[in-house]
This record gives C-alpha cells, sequence and structure tokens, in this order.
C-alpha cells in the first residue's frame, strides 16, 4: 500500500520494504547501537542495509511511538542476499538453479524490473536481520539485563527482552490492488491467480490456497454423487454402502494427486530443491549458558530429559485431562438431546421440532468455544515445554491441537454411530456441527477483524481529513505505515489447515450417512477463498515470505485421517443390514469379514502410495539432469585447480638456463 518515497523524505535510492518497531522507551544507547549494526558492512558483522527513521505522523498524537524505522537495501546487497537465502530462480535453459551472483546473468530476466519480487526482497532484508550477531558486546547498551552472547542472534534476543516490539514488510498499494482485483473483487468461475498470490505473499501461502482450491474440487464428485442419493435415497440406508466403497477410494487418491500437484508447483517455483537454512533457536527458548556442539557458538543450553518431562509429567495428563472433559460435555449433551426428545414425543409440534436441533447447535458452539480456549492453553504449554527449535515447537503444538480436535469434534459421531447405532441422530449432528462450526468461523476469520480493523482506519482518515490533507483518500506514507503496525497480525496457516482437516473429517468418516457433506463443504470453500483473500488484503499486516515446498505436517495429518476413515466406512458398511443379511446367523463372521477388508483396503492405500511418485517423472528428469551437471561442473573445477596446481608445482621445479 506503499509509494516509494520522494528523495526529499529518504534519499533518492531509498525505497522502504520493512518496518521495525521498538519499544516506545528504548534507550537512545540501545538504538543508536542496533542502527550501526544493522548499517555497518558485513565483513565488520552488520547487515549493510538501508534504515532511516519513520517521521512523524501527519496528525501526530502523544500515543504515536516515535521508535519506529524503515529498511530497504541496495540492488547488489539484495542480490548477495538472494545468494545467502539459496534462492532459486529460472534459469535460461528453462531449469531452476540457485540464484549465485557469479552467474547472474545467465538466469532469465535477470535485467528485467521484477527479477526479484517484493515479497523476496522483503524475506532476504529478514534473514539478514535475523543473522545479526552479538560480536563481543555482553549486553545491549543501556540493559544490562539483557545479555548478550557471542554468535547469538540479536533480533531473536531483542525481541524476547520485549526491546522489538516487531518486524513487519510493507504492503506494496498497486500491487495489492491488482491482486485483489484478480482475486477476489470479481465474482468468478475461475482458478485462483496462484502465481500472482505467491508473487506477492510468498509459497506457504499460495500452497495453502492451491490446496484449498483442489480440495474444493477434489470435493465436486463426492457432491454430484450425494445429491441423488439425498434427494431418491435418504431412508435406504443400504444403498450407503456404495458411497462409502467410493468414499474409501477417494480419500486415499486425492491425497497422492495432490502431492504430485504440490511438487509441479513447488518446481516452478523454485523452492522443491531449496536446502533448509540451519534452524536458529527461537527467541523464546532459554537455559544455562553453554556451547552448540554443532555451530560451536556459545548459546543456552536447555537438558532434553528436562523437557520430556514436562512434556510426559504434566503436558500430556493436561491433554488427556482435557480430553476427558470433551466426552463428559458431550455427555451432557445427550442428556439434553434425550430431554428435548422425550418433550418432542409427548407432544409433537412445530416448536417441539425446532426444539430438537437446540441441543445439536448449543454443543456446536460449546465445541468451537472449547477448541478455542485449549488452543491457547496449548500454546502456552507448548512454550513452557521451552523447545529449541521453531519446528520442532510446531510439531508438538499441532499434534495437541489436532488430537483434542479431533476428539472434541468427532466422538460424538463415533458415539451415535457405533454406540447408540442411530443413524438419523447422526445425521441431524451431523449436519449441525457442519453448518453451525462453519458460520462461527467465517464470523471469526473474516468478518469480526475486518470490522475491528475498518473501525480503527476510520478514525485515522478522519484524522487527517479534518485537516483538510487527505483529498484523495490516499494516506501520507507516515500514517500508512503506523496502520499498517496496528492492523492485526496474522498468525500463519495454521488455524486455516485445522478447519480443512476437520471438513475433511467430516466429509471422509461419515458423508455416507450423510451425503449432503460434500455439497456443504464445497459451499464453505467456496466462500473461504473469498473470506480469506479478503482478510489477507484488507484486514491484516503482510506476512513474510515463507519458502515453502508442500504443505508439511498436514499432508500426514491428513493421510492419518485417510487411515481412520477406511476403518470407520468399513464398520459403517458392517453395520448395514445390507451386510448383515450375508451373515444372519453369526456377528463374529461378519466381524471377521469386515476386519479382513478393511486390512485389504489399507493394504492397497499403502501399495497405492508406493506406485504413485510423489514427484512427476518430467520433473524427477530435470533434477537429476541438474544435478548431473552440478556434479560434472564440480569434477572439472576439480581437475582444473589440480591442474593448475601441478602446474605450479612444475613450473617451481624446473632449474633456470645457464647464461654463457
Amino acid at each position: 500500500m506503499l509509494h516509494e518515497p520522494s528523495g526529499d523524505s529518504y534519499g533518492s535510492k531509498f525505497t522502504p520494504l520493512v518496518v521495525v518497531e521498538l519499544a516506545s522507551d528504548t534507550k537512545e544507547e540501545a538504538i543508536a547501537w542496533l542502527l550501526d549494526r544493522i548499517r555497518d558492512k558485513q565483513q565488520n558483522g552488520g547487515a549493510e542495509l538501508l534504515v532511516e527513521q519513520l517521521s512523524p505522523g501527519v496528525v501526530a498524537s502523544e500515543k504515536e511511538n516515535p521508535n519506529m524505522f524503515l529498511v530497504g537495501a541496495s540492488w547488489q546487497r539484495l542480490l548477495s542476499g538472494a545468494e545467502d537465502v539459496g534462492l532459486f530462480k529460472e534459469f535460461s535453459d528453462g531449469s531452476m538453479r540457485g540464484f549465485t551472483c557469479a552467474t547472474k546473468n545467465s538466469f532469465k530476466d535477470f535485467k528485467g524490473d521484477d527479477f526479484l519480487s517484493m515479497a523476496e526482497c522483503q524475506y532476504i532484508i529478514k534473514h539478514e536481520l535475523d543473522t545479526l550477531r552479538a560480536k563481543d558486546e555482553t549486553h545491549v547498551p543501556g540493559y544490562t539485563h539483557a545479555k548478550l552472547y557471542p554468535g547469538k542472534s540479536i533480533v531473536r534476543r531483542l525481541q524476547s527482552k520485549g526491546i522489538l516490539v516487531q518486524i513487519f514488510p510493507l504492503h506494496e498499494k498497486e500491487e495489492l490492488k491488482r491482486l485483489s482485483f484478480s482475486w477476489y473483487k470479481k465474482i468468478k468461475l475461475s482458478l485462483q491467480p496462484l502465481d500472482d498470490i505467491r508473487h506477492y505473499y510468498g509459497e506457504g501461502l499460495a500452497l495453502y490456497f492451491g490446496f484449498l482450491e483442489y480440495f474444493t474440487f477434489a470435493l465436486v464428485p463426492m457432491a454430484l454423487i450425494g445429491v441423488p442419493y439425498y434427494l431418491f435415497d435418504w431412508e435406504d440406508y443400504d444403498k450407503y454402502v456404495v458411497f462409502a466403497a467410493f468414499n474409501l477410494v477417494w480419500c486415499t487418491v486425492i491425497l497422492e494427486v495432490w502431492k504430485r500437484n504440490s511438487a509441479s508447483l513447488a518446481y516452478g517455483w523454485g523452492t522443491l530443491s531449496r536446502k533448509k537454512a540451519f534452524e536458529e533457536p527461537r527467541p523464546g527458548f532459554h537455559g544455562v549458558l553453554g556451547f552448540n556442539p554443532v555451530t560451536g557458538r556459545e548459546e543456552p543450553l536447555y537438558p532434553n530429559a528436562k523437557r520430556q518431562l514436562r512434556i510426559y509429567l504434566v503436558s500430556l495428563p493436561f491433554v488427556l485431562l482435557c480430553l476427558y472433559l470433551s466426552l463428559y460435555v458431550m455427555m451432557i449433551y445427550f442428556q439434553m438431546e434425550g430431554w428435548a426428545l422425550s418433550i418432542h414425543d409427548e407432544n409433537p409440534t412445530f416448536w417441539t421440532d425446532i426444539l430438537l436441533f437446540i441441543p445439536s447447535i448449543i454443543y456446536a458452539v460449546v465445541i468451537e468455544v472449547m477448541n478455542l480456549i485449549y488452543r491457547y492453553a496449548a500454546e502456552f504449554l507448548t512454550e513452557w515445554e521451552n523447545h529449541r527449535l521453531e519446528s520442532s515447537y510446531q510439531n508438538h503444538l499441532v499434534l495437541k491441537v489436532l488430537v483434542f480436535n479431533f476428539v472434541n469434534c468427532f466422538a460424538s459421531l463415533f458415539y451415535i454411530a457405533f454406540v447408540m447405532q442411530d443413524m438419523m441422530l447422526l445425521r441431524q449432528s451431523l449436519a449441525t456441527l457442519l453448518i453451525t462450526s462453519q458460520i462461527l468461523n467465517q464470523f471469526m476469520e473474516a468478518f469480526l477483524p475486518y470490522w475491528l480493523q475498518r473501525r480503527r482506519n476510520k478514525k485515522m482518515i478522519r484524522r487527517v481529513q479534518k485537516r483538510k490533507l487527505l483529498e484523495d483518500k490516499e494516506l501520507p506514507l507516515a500514517n500508512q505505515v503506523r496502520l499498517e503496525a496496528d492492523m492485526s497480525t496474522y498468525l500463519g496457516t495454521f488455524d486455516d489447515y485445522l478447519e480443512l482437516f476437520l471438513l475433511f473429517g467430516y466429509v471422509s468418516l461419515f458423508s455416507c450417512v450423510y451425503p449432503l457433506a460434500a455439497v456443504l463443504v464445497v459451499l464453505n470453500n467456496i466462500t473461504e477463498v473469498y473470506s480469506d483473500a479478503f482478510k489477507m488484503c484488507r484486514v491484516f499486516k503482510r506476512p513474510f515470505s515463507d519458502p515453502a515446498s508442500n504443505i508439511g505436517v498436514w499432508q500426514l495429518a491428513l493421510e492419518a485421517m485417510s487411515v481412520i476413515a477406511i476403518v470407520t466406512n468399513c464398520a459403517l458398511i458392517g453395520m448395514s443390514p445390507q451386510a448383515k443379511a450375508y451373515f444372519p446367523e453369526s456377528d463374529t463372521q461378519l466381524i471377521l469379514w469386515i476386519a479382513a477388508v478393511e486390512h485389504g483396503l489399507l493394504a492397497l492405500k499403502f501399495i497405492l502410495t508406493f506406485l504413485i511418485p510423489d514427484v512427476p517423472k518430467h520433473i524427477q528428469i530435470k533434477l537429476s539432469r541438474l544435478e548431473f551437471e552440478s556434479l560434472e561442473a564440480l569434477k572439472k573445477k576439480d581437475m582444473t585447480n589440480g591442474t593448475k596446481q601441478g602446474n605450479k608445482q612444475h613450473h617451481g621445479s624446473v632449474t633456470p638456463p645457464h647464461r654463457a
């Protein structure tokens, strides 16, 4: 949302890309020290970036934080940074290769204006700031309690001590307008502009929207089959056996095909072969000072045994207690359901018909509230476990949240299906859970944050307009930066993937009993595309690019759900009157047959997983060719160096000729 500032304000070559906000009461010596380190040359341990203090807003207020700084970089610094982070770009032969400054002219479109996207430039600056390391300083100037250790990240230390409030990338107004128009402003039946999303927000977010789009299209066959089932065979439970069998194949195949699609997208975006950088400790990680055996740097160390004790003696019992509470709430729901049913049976009227749905609606709302409260508790516990790496923290958090959400959302459905064996109640509960959770999610994710953000924006715009300084409704740079600083921070794709995981569960587990589940999820996903696009463009700060090559741990979670779906659908088939008719005298034989079929289907699933390659053949060939060329180039380099060394030794040993 920003124009390049004029030369009068920030220098003719300075384009602000990232904002660094320090606490308003930060001491002058600490500010001066940090700015010197950001500006200093790389050989001196600096980041060699351009940084300027943000001027006061057009309508300044006492609450404004004066310690806001705009960070940019020269073109040469961005190119060297692209090499540092291992950015992959398209080579002149069409392949994707790691960028190096030595071979820069061999890359396609190198001399074009758009060789590095703004998102890539901002990612490079963030990386350079994160890798600023303490040298011989013992503490942050002016803060004796904020100790520094040689080789430790300065930015992470400042964040953990509350001196650094936030670092965020700036929006680019014109590009955001174009993206908004092609993405959500015109209602149309077409694919999402994934390349544009990736260009503006990075690969991680583009892969999420790619998966959301793919999942929606994958649900269409289920929805098309589900509608006639719902219309013509609603009460005929026997026919759902065919639907369950289709469900089994569907949930396996779509995940395998997605892996191939994901690999194709990641290759085209240059993240498939990109090596992950060495992970630095998280900002909140603490421990006793020692030496890292891998890097040799001095940093806090925390015993793994102590962390395991915290996990198994505190976190695990807490999660189990929460699961017990979830099941207890579920039993209260069934008591309410029984009470509503008894009232309806005594005197069936229009109002008692409505009353039958009230317990399910209340339970659906309670589930969402419990999920939200548990999420905060899980984040607190995972932080307390003191994981050194961000990836380890995320994996433990995902596991905690997934287990609770699965039990909280699906336990009642399993109980109705396999204990009560009441298919009518199962349909009603599934429909109510789906519809209520979708309405609540849309409200909490997009409309509520937008309304709050709109109120904040209006206050600032009104203040500026009062001074008649805003003729074209375009905020000055300083006010725009402060407006973005106040916007909600996008916390990543965790909640978005979690929602898709639960929807995938509703469809794959029980849609054979309620065929309209796929239709409802398709409708939800279509609105989700627009609401998620809207909140990314209008509600949240711009997030830093995340160079992801796949959807990460969520692929594993979805595959685990598909295994559970096979077991569940086989059990539902076994409970059908059609299956029971084949074994009228022996339930044991029926159970054995269903178990055998279920094991066979699981075996088929794993065979399909093995047979369908994760990466398409043409991409495998390109990757192999690139690896071969790299090895050949390395051999030639070694041979050339060896020849040069040999020639030097040979010339050094030759006896000079005698002079006459």
